[in-house]
């Protein structure tokens, strides 16, 4: 069998895989057409950042099995095109995690210490001792957006040089966040408290822009902000008024909106109070040959004994069992996904009930799906079929399983009850023939939807008009509805419409749609696709 190689891999990782029996060709640096010329001579195919993995390069891929990304991030992989090919998409979420922490923690010495200006002023043959007066970090407070792995490990470096560590982390239980010595608090707190305000969450349609004007405005004047994690998390317009009008006291970003960037296209590359890397948040020795070493032998696993680790598309499961449950892997993710869109504070317990003829199967690789897509919401890339069981016991989330032999109204249902530390929601879904997942129940409404891609969930009182300003609205916006479906609780006089669309809704149109006449609440959900 065939590897191709086509972004740079730390040569431990070569070896494994010549070492496991595979012909591996290291060919970087390719552009699409070229790429797309060769991929239809290997079974495997090993990426970093720089290969873009697109449905029309996967066309072409006619023997691929198997993707490995050498990382965490697959934002240049189309996983769906992936999936409807039946090639495994693999990635190594923690190869880099200690390194991307300690980068985060480099960053804001660097800026306590005015390292870089103080080093660009000796070499231009100048000594200016006063004009680069730093500060201490030991006794200050350093907060964290977004308590998970890495943002973890970063507080704890930073509790080792005497801070006292603060998170906003609304998907993280207070309890589990104490035990680690970090105090849960709002996001307009952290800014309010924080000297230091370290991020690493993903970019979700929930934190694009989450630190914009009105979060720079809650800052300390003296206040630094850095950011390691991903571009689009802050908005880099917001950051450049703020440091230029001295909002705040500086600021260091390893990730930009658009990459590479460069002085024409990102503005804050002209202020002193600003430093910056390229992107080298992972780019250590010591990770690279991890990751590298990680990919190559899950990719080596797949491709000579057929063993899944580390998959974001395929569970660990063999045949028979995918024969007789693949349906509700894909009912799960979706609900998961779904539960954690609509979940108001940290999740604590999940309650999954398997009813029907369901009930008899091995539904354990179910529970896992729903576990994935409970978490990718919030974690993306860093969550897979493997690792999602151990994310919810790091996290102290309680998940209980039950099954019963009777199913109300149909011949078998998934039903699963979420509790938060705001309370719960219950969804219950289905699969009408051999592969038609549906959500049939929403808490106390019930419906019959395909709960799928781009979608718009609704409140509203059971009136006339509604539905009509609705498609009015988005029409309006240029946004297609391609589904409708209307449940109803008759106790209430409620309705709950969940529409289809063609494209995510923006922010900026849920405004709108919130503004209706008899709309109750609105919110955007983006779930996986089929």
């Amino acid at each position: 069998m065939k590897v191709l190689i086509s972004d740079n891999l730390s040569q431990a990782g070569v070896d494994v895989l010549e070492k496991a029996g595979l012909e591996v060709d290291i060919n970087t640096g390719l552009s699409p057409d070229e790429l797309k010329e060769i991929i239809g001579n290997y079974e495997g195919l090993v990426i970093r950042s720089a290969t873009q993995v697109t449905a029309d390069l996967l066309e072409a891929a006619h023997k691929l099995e198997v993707v490995g990304r050498a990382g965490i991030g697959l934002d240049n992989v189309d996983i769906l095109a992936a999936s409807q090919k039946g090639i495994v998409v693999m990635n190594a979420p923690d190869g880099n995690a200690t390194t991307a922490a300690e980068h985060a923690i480099a960053m804001m010495m660097a800026l306590s210490r005015n390292i870089p200006r103080a080093c660009q002023s000796m070499k231009e043959g100048k000594w200016e001792k006063k004009k680069f007066m730093g500060r201490e970090v030991t006794g200050k407070i350093f907060g964290v957006l977004g308590i998970g792995r890495i943002g973890g490990i970063a507080a704890s470096r930073a509790q080792g040089l005497k801070m006292k560590t603060i998170a906003y982390d609304p998907h993280m239980p207070k309890e589990m966040a104490e035990k680690i010595g970090v105090e849960i608090v709002s996001l307009e707190e952290l800014a309010q408290r924080s000297d230091y305000i370290s991020v690493h969450v993903p970019l979700t349609t929930e934190t694009k822009n989450l630190v914009s004007t009105e979060f720079f405005g809650n800052m300390k004047s003296d206040g630094m902000f850095i950011d390691c994690a991903r571009g689009g998390v802050c908005d880099e317009a917001a950051l450049y008024e703020a440091l230029l009008n001295n909002k705040i006291g500086g600021a260091a970003l390893d990730v930009f909106g658009t990459e590479p960037t460069s002085l024409e296209n990102c503005p804050l590359l002209s202020l002193d109070n600003f430093i910056c890397t390229p992107h080298l948040g992972a780019s250590t020795s010591e990770a690279q040959e991890s990751v590298a070493l990680i990919i190559a032998e899950q990719l080596s696993d797949y491709l000579l004994k057929g063993a899944v680790t580390n998959a974001v598309n395929v569970p660990s499961v063999s045949d028979d069992v995918l024969a007789q449950v693949g349906p509700y892997l894909t009912l799960g993710e979706m609900l998961g996904s779904f539960h954690m869109q609509i979940a108001k504070g940290g999740v604590e317990e999940v309650n999954i009930e398997y009813s029907g003829e369901l009930a008899e199967l091995n539904t354990s690789p179910v529970t896992v799906a729903f576990l994935k897509g409970l978490f990718t919401p919030i974690l993306k890339d860093a969550v897979n079929f493997v690792n999602a069981p151990i994310i919810a016991k790091d996290r102290g989330i309680r998940v209980v399983e039950s099954k019963s032999d009777q199913a109300d109204d149909f011949i078998n249902t998934l039903s699963v009850k979420v509790t938060t530390s705001e309370g719960e929601d219950v969804l219950v879904g289905t699969v009408f023939g051999h592969n038609e997942p549906r959500l049939v129940r929403i808490n106390d409404f019930r419906l019959e939807a395909l709960p799928s891609g781009s979608m718009l969930l609704v409140y509203n009182k059971d009136v006339p008009g509604v539905i009509g300003a609705l498609g009015t609205t988005l029409g309006h916006a240029g946004v297609n509805i391609s589904r409708m479906t209307v449940g109803r609780e008759e106790e209430s006089n409620q309705n709950v419409i969940l529409l289809s669309t063609d494209e995510l809704t923006s922010k900026e149109l849920l405004e709108k749609v919130l503004g209706l006449k008899n709309v109750a609440g609105a919110q955007i959900l983006d779930l996986p696709g089929l």
